[in-house]
């Protein structure tokens, strides 16, 4: 029998504003947890490393021969989906496409419209996809596969989903909910062999770095927090791999790839300290001498002294602090419920010991006052973070936040453009205050944060690569003078 052919590709593009690129972790995790399982030939492709077109993007699988075409995709660049599921279905009538990514897990059965896609997959995928593929190979039909979104030619369909409006096949919702890994220790190592990962390393990764020897990894899935904000694309439960698993992989890409850092891509690292103990006792007995990065943050109010002390002696140089609120009021109502002294105190513990601190707040929440907004631009401002973004609140579909917008302000919704691939250009003001005043808040907090002689003195000392900074001055420059001189 022919083996399967299945072409993976992670879409997207560099931009002015997000020069940036990292690994494609979710095509990598896929691609390595099937060919642990299923006998078939396997083609990666990351569209943004390359800064490919969609023409190359067919051309790739087209080439290929590929049975399977499966579409990892966030939602800046899904209007990519309608063209380029077009193309592919014109080299390739025979293949199935299945698209997923944090797109899907947001809009779910809107992630099919304007698209030829044939399925789609919410949450983790490795277990679905096997699933379809099995099915393909079989002949047998898509509907005992739980949650899976597909085009059913027999225009059967779920209580609420409709066909769509170019008259191609209802889409059904199969029942039950997308099947997850349940063990993080059983997944196989991503499958990085698939792809040239020295071009990740002339690029500046996920955290505003300069170019160097980096891989990125999840150690864990899941967070049991509650942000009102928050995607579900893992869950809401922490699931993580052992201690010894996960130094396994570290010390796997340092010798097979000649790593000189980690990037943890974790929602949630240090929701177990003990286990931060343990993962930084295994890096310093195995003398892994390796730079440690979380550019997606870590829970700060969460972080001790000897928390921090025990990361930076493994090797932590940079990370992400997410306050987004600093307004206690503004904590309750979006479910994080952030301790801001502790954050702050976080902050400088980690500053004092030499990492770069890199801070994430969000203006713009339902109900939210000038006082709630100027609260979060003094604790912004008054921190050891050196570096800070201002980012507008976005309501993406399949979150508290927006099921709340949808009751109370529906008409606000209207505003968002979800297409929109540098998320600089929306302008959306969930807030009671008028437009001019959030967005003067935001112009605000930029200036007021980036102004300050002090920090500018900070970030030149303190910044891993100083050399490097002119790099991003184009990108600051940008975002800087949209937010100072952009009407408000």
């Amino acid at each position: 029998m022919k083996r399967t052919r299945v072409f993976l590709a992670s879409l997207g593009r560099r931009t002015v504003n997000f020069p940036n690129s990292t690994p494609p972790m979710g095509i990598l995790c896929l691609a390595a947890y099937l060919r642990s399982r299923l006998d078939l030939d396997l083609l990666l492709m990351d569209q943004r490393v390359e800064n490919a077109s969609m023409e190359s993007v067919v051309r790739r699988a087209a080439d290929f021969g590929a049975d399977v075409v499966g579409l990892s995709v966030m939602t800046p660049f899904a209007s990519m989906l309608g063209p380029l599921t077009q193309s592919l279905r014109a080299a390739l009538p025979e293949a199935f496409i299945v698209v997923g990514g944090p797109h899907v897990s947001a809009f779910e059965a809107g992630a099919l419209a304007g698209n030829v896609a044939d399925a789609a997959v919410t949450g983790e995928g490795e277990c679905a996809l096997e699933q379809v593929i099995l099915a393909r190979q079989e002949g047998a039909d898509l509907g005992g596969i739980p949650g899976l979104l597909w085009r059913n030619p027999r225009r059967v369909r779920a209580p609420g989903l409709h066909p769509p409006q170019d008259g191609g096949d209802a889409i059904t919702l199969n029942p039950g909910a997308t099947p997850i890994v349940e063990e993080i220790d059983a997944l196989p190592f991503p499958a990085y062999d698939l792809l040239d990962v020295s071009k990740y390393w002339v690029l500046p990764p996920m955290a505003h770095l300069a170019p160097h020897k980096y891989l990125s990894l999840f150690s864990s899935r899941g967070c049991p927090c509650k942000c009102i904000y928050c995607h579900r694309v893992f869950g809401k439960r922490f699931r993580a791999s052992s201690p010894e698993r996960l130094v396994a992989e570290i010390e796997h890409y340092a010798k097979v790839f000649g790593v000189t850092d980690i990037e943890f891509l974790d929602d949630i690292f240090n929701f177990d300290p003990k286990r931060v103990f343990a993962i930084c006792d295994l890096i310093a007995k195995r003398n892994l001498k390796l730079r440690i990065n979380f550019p997606n943050a870590v829970r700060t109010d969460a972080l001790t002294e000897e928390v921090v002390d025990a990361l930076v002696g493994a090797g932590l140089y940079h990370s992400a602090f997410a306050l987004e609120s600093g307004s206690p009021r503004m904590q309750k109502f979006m479910g994080k419920h952030l301790n801001i002294d502790k954050f702050l105190q976080g902050v400088r513990w980690a500053t004092d010991r030499g990492v770069f601190a890199h801070g994430f707040t969000m203006l713009g929440f339902p109900t939210e006052t000038e006082d709630d907004m100027q609260a979060t631009l003094d604790v912004a401002c008054n921190s050891r973070l050196h570096t800070a973004t201002f980012f507008t609140v976005i309501p993406f579909p399949n979150t508290e936040l927006y099921a709340y917008v949808a009751k109370h302000t529906p008409d606000k919704l209207k505003g968002v453009d979800y297409d929109d691939s540098e998320y600089t250009g929306v302008r959306i003001n969930l807030s009671v205050v008028p437009d001019e005043v959030l967005f003067g808040y935001q112009r605000a907090g930029w200036r007021r944060f980036y102004l300050n002689p002090a920090r500018i003195a900070r970030i030149v000392r303190d910044y891993p690569n100083p050399w490097f900074l002119p790099y991003f001055m184009p990108m600051f420059t940008i975002r800087a003078t949209k937010r100072l001189f952009a009407k408000g």
